[in-house]
């Protein structure tokens, strides 16, 4: 980066716009990644009822992922207020630079809302299917990789000093401390186990539910009551992850599911840290 160009504008014209809007008072939010599904929904519904600044990430073509999530948008403020960046959650080296460019964009508001939700599926139904292979890389998705946003990601929580943030004047309602959230799944809840197989993604998303319990003890140690951690279960979804078992079953499209997490993040107060809440407001037990 030259010194003549300190924030980069060649590279994301609109940067300037987002760095002047985020405020200490106000605070900022990320998705990532917003590709498709569940995340993508989630960004778009936070850029229609927020008025926060909005970060998104997609594994690559963010200059796509930011045209379709802007589409159909009348309101002008929705586009200054989306900052787009290519992130691969399995390579530390794209989530290190997610950090850097965060700290060029948002350089005084903290991070008020983290929604992190990569996810792979592979079905095992008996322990003949499991394939190393496989098993490694949904172990790098589900689990390795939120551990790698965690990591680069929580420096941007408040602190115990902090100011509480105001309440939104958009149509989601959000606690006044910040909310870092991970996407687990009930079929990680070993209690909850009555099926058996699928057993990588299980694995992979049991340890989600430890990394939001790890995290939010760090935080309540470092950040008091200005930023929890906890894991989210989304419901079963329509979307192109869930093809191969969709079956005829009835499911949540991803708007609606967003809309009733966001609603339940909304809801919470620190009584919900450090745990998993699912799209109707309940706890699943680890």
């Amino acid at each position: 980066m030259s010194t003549s160009d300190p924030l980069n504008l060649n590279r994301s014209s609109h940067i300037l716009i987002v760095y002047l809007m985020a405020s200490p008072r106000s605070g900022f939010a990320i998705v990532t990644p917003a590709s498709r599904g569940i995340g993508f929904a989630l960004a778009r519904y936070l850029l229609q009822h927020t008025d926060l600044p909005i970060i998104a990430t997609a594994r690559r073509n963010s200059d796509n992922l930011r045209h379709r999530l802007l589409c159909g948008m009348e309101n002008s403020a929705a586009e200054q207020r989306l900052s787009v960046f290519d992130v691969d959650v399995t390579e530390e080296p794209t989530v290190r630079s997610l950090a850097d460019d965060i700290r060029q964009t948002h350089p005084k508001a903290p991070l008020r809302l983290a929604l992190t939700v990569p996810g792979i599926l592979h079905v095992e139904k008996s322990p003949s299917q499991i394939d190393a292979h496989a098993t490694l890389e949904s172990f790098k998705v589900n689990t390795i990789g939120p551990m790698l946003l965690m990591k680069h990601l929580t420096p941007f929580l408040p602190t115990r000093s902090s100011p509480l943030f105001d309440p939104l004047d958009g149509e989601v309602k959000l606690p006044q401390h910040a909310i870092y959230a991970m996407m687990a799944a009930r079929v990680g809840s070993v209690s909850d186990n009555r099926m058996g197989g699928w057993y990588s993604y299980r694995a992979s998303k049991a340890a989600v539910f430890q990394l939001a319990k790890t995290l939010d003890l760090y935080l309540e140690g470092k950040c008091a009551d200005r930023a929890i951690s906890l894991a989210m279960h989304p419901g079963t979804v329509k979307t192109d992850f869930t093809n191969s078992y969709q079956d005829g079953r009835e499911m949540l499209s991803a708007e609606e599911s967003a809309e009733r997490l966001l609603g339940v993040l909304g809801s919470l107060g620190l009584e919900g840290r450090g745990r998993c809440w699912d799209w109707k407001g309940c706890e699943v037990r680890p």
